[in-house]
C-alpha cells in the first residue's frame, strides 16, 4: 500500500506538472482578458441603440394593411412569428418573420417585396443614425470577427457602413431586409482583441464552425479543470501548518515555486471556481434548457389569429407622437399594437379595451403550460436574484408567473404590453448560480454596489494571474532544462 501510495503521488505530481505546462498560458490569458471584459463587452446592438437609429414612421405613406402585407409575403397569420412596421430609409416597410425562414420585407406604400439593398440604399439606412457624419460604404461581407455568431445567420450578408464619427462607429446593415443588426466602435474593436476574443477563443475561422468551437472550448476547459484540481491537491499535500519545514516555512519551495505554491493555496479555489463555471457556461451534455418559450407555447399564449389587426393611425399618433416602430401582437386572440416611441417608451395601442390587465395576461398565460395548475402571479417592482440588469437590459415592473410543473417553470411577462420577456425552469435557475453567480460574481450585495464588485473580482483575477504567471515561469524553465 505504501508503494502504491508513492506511485499515485508521483503520478499526481507529474500529471500536474505537464497539465500546468499545457494550461498555464490559457489561465493567464483568461484572467487578463476577463479583467478587460469587466469594462468592454463584445459588440452588440442594444434595443435603445437600434431604436435611436430608426427614422420617425411616415404614417401618411402607409397604404397597406398588415393583413395585405402578409399576403404579399406569401404567408398566413399562423405562420408568422413576428410582424412589425418601421422605416427603411424614407420608405415605410413591414418586416415579416416566419417561424421557419428569413425575414421578408414588404413596402407599406405599394406592397412590393424588397429583394435586397445595394450600397447606396444601405447608406440611406445609415444616414438617420445619431452618430452619422459622413457615412461611407466599406463593402459587402458575409462574416467577420464581429458577426461570427450564428444568430446573424438569417441576416447575412451585410453592408458595412462607417459613419465617419470620432468614435469610429461602423454599422452592419442586412442586405436582404435593410435592418441595422450590429454597431461597433473603434474602442470596442481594439479592446476585444484583449478581452472577449481570447477569453472565448472567438477567432473567426474556429467560431464559424459552432460545433467544433464548442467542443474545443469544452475539452480545453476540461483539461484546465484537471490541471487546477491536481494543483490544488498537490498544494494541500505539500503545505505544513504544524510540523513545518526548515526555518518555520509552511512550504518546501523557494523562488517562483514558492510563489506558485502559496498563491495556489490562497487563490486556487477561486481559479478552480472560475474555470468550472466557465466550462458550465458551454452547457455540457445539454444539462440546462433553452430559456425561451417554444413555438407551441407562444402560439397558445397569443391565441387564434383569425381577427384582423387594423391600423388606427389617429389612435397611434395620440398614443405616441413620434413612433419609430410598430409591433403587431396578439394576446388571447385579441390583436393589438405596441408602439416603440422615440423617448424609449413601449406603448400599447389599439387593443380591444386599453392595456392588458393582469387577469387577462394570467388567463392567456395558463395556456403556456396547460398541463400544469394555474400559476402563482407576482409583480416584481425591484430587481432580485433572477431579474436584474447587471449584464443585460431588464424592464421593470415585470410579472412573474410560477408554474407547478415538473420543471418548476417561471415566465416573466411585461405587464404593460403582455409580451413574454423570458422563461426560466429549475435548470436555468441553477445555471444562474453556477455560471452568473460563480463566474461573474452576480450576487446582490456586490452588483448593487459596483465599486465593491470591481474590487472583489479584480482581486480574485490578480490572485489567479499570480498562480498562472508563476506556473508559466516554472514550466518554461522545466522545458528549457529538458
Amino acid at each position: 500500500m505504501t508503494s502504491l501510495g508513492k506511485r499515485l503521488r508521483r503520478w499526481l505530481y507529474l500529471g500536474h506538472r505537464w497539465l500546468g505546462i499545457l494550461t498555464c498560458l490559457f489561465f493567464a490569458v483568461w484572467f487578463v482578458s476577463g479583467g478587460v471584459m469587466m469594462y468592454v463587452g463584445f459588440p452588440r446592438l442594444t434595443e435603445a441603440e437600434r431604436r435611436a437609429a430608426l427614422p420617425a414612421l411616415a404614417w401618411d405613406r402607409v397604404a397597406l394593411s398588415p393583413e395585405a402585407a402578409l399576403v404579399r409575403a406569401g404567408l398566413r397569420p399562423g405562420e408568422v412569428q413576428r410582424l412589425s412596421l418601421s422605416m427603411l430609409a424614407d420608405l415605410p416597410v413591414y418586416r415579416v418573420v416566419p417561424w421557419d425562414g428569413a425575414t421578408r420585407t414588404v413596402a407599406a406604400t405599394d406592397g412590393r417585396v424588397i429583394a435586397g439593398l445595394d450600397a447606396a440604399q444601405a447608406l440611406a439606412v445609415a444616414a438617420p443614425h445619431p452618430a452619422a457624419l459622413a457615412p461611407v460604404a466599406l463593402g459587402l461581407i458575409e462574416r467577420d470577427q464581429w458577426t461570427v455568431h450564428q444568430r446573424f445567420d438569417p441576416a447575412r450578408p451585410f453592408h458595412r457602413i462607417a459613419l465617419g464619427d470620432a468614435a469610429g462607429t461602423e454599422l452592419y446593415v442586412a442586405r436582404a431586409t435593410g435592418e441595422i443588426v450590429l454597431d461597433t466602435t473603434r474602442h470596442e474593436r481594439f479592446w476585444n482583441w484583449f478581452g472577449a476574443i481570447p477569453h472565448w477563443i472567438y477567432f473567426t475561422p474556429l467560431r464559424a464552425q459552432r460545433d467544433l468551437w464548442r467542443d474545443v472550448v469544452l475539452w480545453l476547459s476540461g483539461v484546465a479543470i484537471a490541471g487546477a484540481v491536481t494543483g490544488l491537491t498537490v498544494g494541500l499535500i505539500r503545505v505544513r501548518l504544524r510540523r513545518r519545514y526548515a526555518r518555520g516555512a509552511v512550504t518546501p519551495y523557494r523562488g517562483w515555486m514558492r510563489w506558485h505554491h502559496l498563491g495556489g493555496l490562497v487563490a486556487g479555489t477561486a481559479l478552480l471556481t472560475f474555470i468550472v463555471s466557465g466550462w458550465l457556461s458551454m452547457n455540457p451534455n445539454r444539462w440546462f434548457s433553452a430559456q425561451g418559450p417554444d413555438r407551441a407555447a407562444q402560439e397558445r399564449y397569443a391565441g387564434p389569429a383569425d381577427r384582423p389587426f387594423g391600423l388606427d393611425r389617429a389612435a397611434a399618433a395620440r398614443s405616441c407622437s413620434d413612433v419609430r416602430e410598430v409591433r403587431f401582437t396578439r394576446l388571447d386572440g385579441r390583436p393589438g399594437l405596441i408602439l416603440a416611441c422615440a423617448d424609449g417608451r413601449s406603448q400599447i395601442c389599439c387593443t380591444e379595451g386599453a392595456r392588458p390587465s393582469v387577469a387577462a395576461i394570467t388567463a392567456a398565460a395558463r395556456r403556456l403550460m396547460p398541463e400544469a395548475p394555474p400559476p402563482e402571479v407576482s409583480l416584481i417592482e425591484r430587481e432580485d436574484a433572477y431579474w436584474y440588469a447587471h449584464h443585460s437590459e431588464r424592464s421593470l415592473p415585470v410579472l412573474r408567473l410560477v408554474f407547478a410543473d415538473p420543471a418548476a417553470t417561471w415566465f416573466h411577462i411585461d405587464p404593460a404590453t403582455g409580451e413574454i420577456l423570458g422563461r426560466l425552469d429549475r435548470s436555468d435557475r441553477l445555471s444562474r448560480w453556477l455560471f452568473n453567480g460563480l463566474h461573474s460574481l452576480d450576487f446582490g450585495i456586490l452588483i448593487r454596489h459596483r465599486p465593491a464588485w470591481d474590487a472583489v473580482v479584480l482581486l480574485l483575477l490578480l490572485g489567479g494571474l499570480l498562480v498562472s504567471v508563476s506556473g508559466l515561469v516554472i514550466g518554461w524553465r522545466r522545458l528549457v532544462r529538458g
